[in-house]
Parts: C-alpha cells; structure tokens; sequence
C-alpha cells in the first residue's frame, strides 16, 4: 500500500506540471512526453546556506522552444515556494546561466 500511495503522488503531481506546460506546447497531448524528457535532462544543484535556498539548474535543451517552456514550469514551481523535504532550504528552479 505504501508504494502504491508514493505512484499515486508521484502521478499527481505529474499531473499538475502537465496543466502547467501543456498551454506553451503546441500539441498539447504531448505534455507528458515533454516531461519525461525533462526528468531525464542533467541538472546542478547548488546549496546557498546563507540564504538557506537550493537552486535545481536545468540544462538547456537543443531547442529553444522547449527552453522557452522549461522557463515557464520554472517560473510556476518556483511561485509555489516548495521547501525541500525536511530542511530549511527552498527551492529554486531555474534554466542554465539565466
């Protein structure tokens, strides 16, 4: 029951990133593909403990499109203020170097 309830988490939260992005795409069905891709794409993480915040650096993709949409998920999970699970630091989501 435990790892079913962690699957049905995890799904819902897919969920609300997929309403998130799929307004930028321009076939909206592939909204989930997009963020399949964007799970296996590299990323820095970069503790600042002075100002207790997690900075999640996204590489860029080879499009600038999917650039322009990874931003805006940036921008949307970053309103949210999400702390990182049992710290102090919140996160922030953010592409390349920008």
């Amino acid at each position: 029951h435990f790892l079913d309830t962690i699957k049905i988490i995890a799904y819902r939260a897919e969920s609300a990133m997929v309403n998130i992005v799929r307004e930028f795409l321009p076939k909206p069905d592939q909204a989930r593909a997009f963020l399949r891709a964007l799970y296996a794409t590299e990323a820095d993480l970069l503790p600042d403990y002075l100002n207790k915040t997690l900075t999640v650096r996204l590489h860029h993709s080879a499009r600038a499109h999917t650039d322009e949409v990874i931003a805006k998920l940036c921008e949307e999970l970053n309103a949210t203020e999400t702390f990182f699970p049992r710290s102090e630091f919140r996160l922030i989501f953010k592409l390349g170097s920008s």
